[in-house]
């Protein structure tokens, strides 16, 4: 799987301005969530080696999407993480292997139980507050859904910029549903039966490199007329 943003057509980006600037690909959200989740779960195994991290990536269980990456992908994102100081690595005493421990705590100024909730939220995609209750029950300890509920309040709120949204409920469904903003805004698509497709990050470009790929399309546009031209041209001389 590359890791290229998703793509959205240039109509339906917008401005709005989101806490991480350029929002995160998916792969170095699904690398952030997984090394979030081994913290706690597998303190022993943490931190993660390149090849136990990108088999946490491409777990099938607890992924929402399952992804399949691989070891060259992995890294190429962990190189920009760590450029932007999200992830640390280190090499312990008496090994050659390299390992990696995101830094989330640090980078956006997390504590453990708001930690638990964003690595869920990047590893399965928009949940609702019970099922987000369920399953960050082994990541960290709320009292009850209310007491969660709380956490995710204070990420929505935060100052200056929220790194959690509420998604607007789909037809037919009781409770809304939350997603993270690392990978930029959130556009959910709604189909003919009122039911979502799925939320999209839009990765906010700005209106400037809008128009530089506009411009840049018509200069290809305009190179392959020219090559059209010339080859008609040389085809007509052996007519």
């Amino acid at each position: 799987m590359r890791a290229d943003r998703a793509y959205i057509p240039l109509s339906l980006f917008s401005l709005a301005r989101t806490p991480v600037n350029p929002p995160l690909t998916h792969v170095e959200v699904r690398i952030l969530g997984a090394l979030a989740e081994k913290a706690v779960t597998t303190p022993d195994n943490y931190p993660l080696s390149l090849s136990a991290l990108t088999a946490a990536c491409n777990q099938t269980t607890n992924r929402d999407p399952v992804m399949q990456l691989d070891d060259d992908t992995v890294n190429e994102a962990i190189v920009t993480l760590r450029r932007r100081s999200f992830l640390r690595a280190i090499q312990p005493a008496g090994s050659r292997v390299t390992k990696y421990q995101h830094l989330l705590a640090d980078a956006l100024d997390l504590d453990a139980r708001e930690i638990a909730l964003l690595g869920v939220l990047m590893l399965r995609g928009p949940q609702t507050p019970g099922e987000l209750h369920t399953r960050t029950a082994r990541l960290a300890e709320f009292a009850d859904t209310v007491d969660m509920e709380s956490v995710l309040e204070r990420l929505m709120t935060r100052d200056p910029l929220p790194l959690v949204t509420r998604l607007p409920k789909r037809a037919g469904q009781k409770e809304a549903r939350y997603a993270h903003l690392l990978a930029g805004e959130v556009i959910v698509h709604e189909d003919t039966a009122g039911e979502g497709t799925g939320p999209i990050h839009n990765t906010s470009i700005g209106t400037s490199r809008i128009d530089e790929l506009q411009r840049e399309i018509e200069s290809l546009r305009a190179e392959v007329a020219d090559l059209r031209a010339q080859f008609d041209a040389f085809r007509e001389e052996f007519r």
